[in-house]
């Protein structure tokens, strides 16, 4: 089973969009996948189809009441599960102030639930909130991946290397077993010569601090590329993933693509950035953009 963290203290960046999407990709390969909303906004819960408050309890009262996981959990597509959220969590940060190891509980209650399970997951994908928080540090402390979504323009590489920085010390103090997987580039625009050179910053500063000892030591900038796709921005508002909403889309293929190379097999993207994208002329961008 491989635990995940689909994190970035940076919002806008496609993070929940990732989950939902490559869990619902994951899903459609057959591998049982479990989302945990651990974002208070309740996005990744809205964008498969469960109305916070509304659909029984959520991750709030697992970290806060200790609930058990099962109890939580729903089923909202075959294979695919999610642990919802609601409002109440950005609370659960006052409330857990004085508990001791507070940010292993998540961790503790996820390995009771999956020790019980008959049938176990083949993913765990957990939706953090954009800043780094104690229910950040809860997924960070129960997963042993983390992937990085990314936008491709040099103000989202700001913080980067913070946020690995954390991911650092989470690994030397909690959680040695916690390794980045790769960044993942959304929102991308094969049409720019900015991509492609984002594409080399990211490659020669993974390069540059390449390090055994550190968490980061074989991460990589995956190949696939989740474009700009309209359709990916309209299936939340319907409650489905982009595999219900639009399963002939460029969104549904990048995510498709994402999973096959999560899975290690060969990605299947129209461009996967092997070659560079080709360079639009500044009429065509001016047209993009209006």
């Amino acid at each position: 089973m491989r635990r995940i963290a689909v994190l970035n203290q940076k919002g806008g960046v496609g993070k929940t969009t990732t989950t939902v999407n490559l869990a619902a990709a994951l899903a459609a390969l057959g591998k049982r996948t479990l989302v945990l909303d651990l974002d208070p906004q309740a996005h990744a819960t809205l964008h498969l189809g469960l109305l916070p408050g509304r659909s029984g309890p959520s991750l709030y009262e697992v970290l806060t009441q200790g609930m058990p996981i099962e109890q939580v959990r729903r089923q909202v597509a075959p294979n695919l599960f999610i642990c919802g959220s609601h409002i109440d969590l950005a609370a659960a940060e006052v409330e857990l102030i004085g508990t001791v190891g507070r940010e292993v509980i998540l961790r503790d209650l996820l390995d009771a639930a999956l020790d019980a399970e008959a049938e176990s997951f083949d993913y765990v994908l957990m939706d953090c909130p954009p800043s780094l928080s104690i229910l950040t540090l809860n997924a960070l402390c129960a997963a042993r991946e983390v992937i990085i979504p990314l936008q491709a323009h040099f103000l989202a590489l700001h913080g980067l290397s913070k946020l690995l920085e954390t991911i650092q010390l989470v690994t030397k103090r909690v959680n040695r077993d916690l390794r980045v997987t790769g960044v993942v580039l959304c929102l991308f625009d094969a049409g720019t010569r900015l991509g492609g050179e984002v594409v080399e910053d990211l490659a020669r500063y993974f390069d540059g601090k390449r390090n055994p000892a550190a968490p980061w030591a074989e991460a990589r900038v995956f190949r696939t590329r989740i474009r700009r796709n309209i359709r990916l921005a309209e299936c939340p508002s319907f409650g489905q993933s982009i595999f219900q909403y639009a399963p002939s889309s460029r969104g549904a293929e990048d995510y498709a693509s994402l999973a096959a190379e999560l899975e290690g097999r060969a990605p299947a993207a129209i461009w996967l950035g092997d070659e560079p994208a080709p360079v639009a002329s500044e009429d065509a961008s001016a047209s993009r953009v209006a």
